[in-house]
């Protein structure tokens, strides 16, 4: 049965600290090294679901994409939404690990995932990590690949409709329904900084989450790729598949949470012509 230390450094290994954006905060949060490891549940957000979860299906470690505790904080009150969780992994002995920024430029990583499930080949780094650790390696945010055949943008919007985990919000897109695309830049998250990296690349589509109104407007009115905007958990949850392929070499029993964490609960037209 592995220790915690030796998940811990297993994943280090595969998602090193030191590839994260300086801001982030990834690795270990909570969890003695020595704890017996023999579930893992993988997940995107800790939030009170997903801890259940964790503790309804016996998980020893929850390994987690997005970080519980990314800002500083005085304290961790338990009467407080994050100290409350803090303590509950705590009293229950569950460990917790963060792979997040380091995660999302790993080769492979988030949108590596991301790609696949759209059927994408010939995948390379849409903003490639520069230095020599990384010269070659694939490593960066985002992908760029090809499709097999080329789709119209309606068409590739329904293939990431079946393709990516339902979701309230469901995918917009803007462009011309009949416009040909072969070639297709993802992001998993939050992706309108890469706008002009799609757009360099020759991507002819650009698929990512949380796109906002005045970087979608001026991106689209500049004649850039199409934009495909979905929820930013559907994004990330196809990583999940991944960590747990890895950690299955170490671990006998390790799962997945399918429990969706995008905050949005409602989606109602407003009465345009398309849904």
């Amino acid at each position: 049965m592995p220790k915690l230390s030796e998940v811990t450094a297993a994943l280090d290994r595969i998602y090193p600290r030191h590839w994260a954006e300086e801001w982030d905060r990834v690795g270990l949060v909570c969890g003695r090294d020595d704890i017996e490891v023999r579930r893992v549940l993988c997940v995107v957000d800790v939030v009170p679901e997903t801890v259940a979860e964790a503790i309804a299906t016996s998980a020893d470690l929850i390994v987690a994409h997005h970080p519980l505790l990314l800002r500083g904080v005085s304290s961790l009150d338990p009467a407080e939404y994050k100290g409350d969780l803090v303590h509950t992994l705590i009293e229950r002995r569950i460990g917790l690990y963060v792979a997040h920024t380091n995660a999302d430029v790993a080769n492979p990583g988030v949108s590596d995932a991301l790609a696949d499930r759209l059927g994408l080949v010939d995948l390379r780094p849409l903003r490639p990590l520069t230095g020599p650790e990384h010269e070659g390696s694939g490593r960066g945010i985002g992908r760029v690949g090809r499709l097999p055949a080329p789709l119209s943008l309606a068409d590739l919007v329904d293939r990431a409709v079946k393709a990516l985990p339902p979701t309230v919000w469901g995918l917009r897109a803007a462009g011309e329904p009949d416009r040909r695309v072969s070639v297709v830049a993802v992001s998993g998250g939050a992706g309108d900084g890469y706008l002009n990296d799609a757009a360099a690349a020759g991507a002819g589509a650009y698929l990512t989450a949380d796109l906002r109104h005045h970087p979608a407007s001026e991106h689209t009115a500049r004649s850039g790729p199409a934009l495909i905007d979905a929820a930013h958990w559907a994004t990330e949850r196809p990583w999940l598949d991944t960590v747990a392929g890895h950690l299955s070499e170490l671990v006998d029993d390790v799962s997945v949470s399918d429990i969706d964490t995008d905050p949005w609960t409602i989606h109602q037209n407003t009465g345009g012509n398309r849904a």
